[in-house]
């Protein structure tokens, strides 16, 4: 048994039949925490490459080899009882932060009620699932969008400000400390400076014309609205401190400055993990559904922020940036929207 199996056994135990529900349910789009199960399955070269995903439905099995699942039990077990306690509190805090840190949080309040496995899938420990498995080996590391160096704390704190609406943590905190001990443990073998097999989201090849917003929201009616709803609004749980199905836009869901907020991202989020039920190996989803999917959702009223500060260097904003100025003369409708091959192919020309 792993240290997610364990977990499930212990939180169904102590909080009954509406948690194991809740568990269930949160692997919906944005959505991770259906079970902590991470299969035990052989290790891959933590140097394998990225695998390049063409636009076939049904992907061969080659295509995807072997994913990085992580430490187990056994290896969480054989630290000190301390830090077994604060790496458990770093996953928690990952997987239910709405109840920590939400609206209604027990700690404090400084977040819109999503929980961060709501974008890292089962506490950031799925495969092609936006993982952290890469967080301890990657940094510190200079990133584009901020022109900066940047620890793990702003990266935290980066996405309870953006894809949280909230605010950060301070660094001595608690909960701070919790979380970085949980991507510590969650780096156990991973060597510095290489990324693991099915870390991040898988890059999808760019559709020959524009991503379609009408024909996205047939996707959403026929796949996400039974649980999403019509209004994107999800379901808030029984308890009112969390949601058994999160807000895809409006107040309660991330804002402009979330890294989902890119079509690019969405797309390669929901291609493979979503609706319910959809994995990697089985995914429910066209490329072309999944582009158009996230044009639609993203096309959608959500809170805005101040991004003035964001990618001071224009020429190293993401070809879906959907924001100017731009190095290049394209619209921020198209590099919202795209067709995105004119503007790929101007990059690479005038690429440094």
């Amino acid at each position: 048994m792993n240290f997610f199996d364990q977990e499930k056994r212990v939180r169904r135990s102590r909080e009954g039949a509406r948690v194991f529900v809740l568990l269930a349910s949160l692997t919906v789009l944005m959505l991770s925490g259906s079970a902590y199960f991470t299969p035990e399955v052989p290790r891959a070269n933590p140097l394998a490459p990225s695998v390049s995903l063409s636009k076939r439905h049904v992907l061969a099995d080659s295509d995807f080899v072997n994913p990085w699942t992580g430490p187990t039990e056994e290896q969480l077990a054989r630290l000190d009882p301390a830090r077994q306690k604060q790496i458990r509190y770093g996953r928690e805090l990952i997987a239910h932060t709405a109840e920590y840190l939400g609206p209604k949080g027990s700690v404090r309040a400084i977040s819109n009620g999503m929980n961060c496995q709501n974008c890292h899938l089962q506490a950031g420990t799925q495969p092609w699932g936006n993982n952290y498995f890469a967080v301890e080996s990657a940094y510190p590391k200079f990133r584009s969008r901020s022109g900066t160096v940047e620890g793990q704390v702003k990266r935290v704190n980066d996405c309870l400000e953006r894809s949280l609406n909230g605010k950060g943590l301070d660094s001595t905190s608690r909960e701070m400390q919790a979380i970085l001990a949980y991507f510590k443990w969650l780096g156990t073998e991973v060597p510095k400076k290489t990324i693991p097999r099915g870390t991040g989201l898988y890059k999808l090849k760019v559709l020959d014309r524009a991503t379609d917003p009408v024909r996205g929201k047939e996707v959403y009616v026929q796949k996400c609205l039974s649980c999403h709803q019509a209004n994107g609004q999800g379901i808030l749980a029984a308890d009112g401190k969390s949601y058994t199905y999160p807000p895809l836009w409006g107040q309660h869901s991330y804002n402009v400055g979330a890294g989902l907020y890119r079509i690019s991202a969405f797309a390669g989020f929901v291609r493979f993990n979503m609706p319910f039920g959809a994995t990697y190996e089985h995914p429910q989803l066209t490329d072309e559904e999944a582009w158009d999917v996230a044009a639609y959702v993203n096309s959608q009223p959500r809170p805005t922020k101040d991004l003035r500060g964001d990618w001071p260097d224009v020429a190293a904003k993401p070809f879906d940036h959907p924001f100017g100025p731009y190095a290049d003369s394209f619209t921020e409708k198209q590099h919202k929207y795209g067709p995105y091959g004119p503007i790929q192919a101007w990059m690479a020309a005038h690429k440094k």
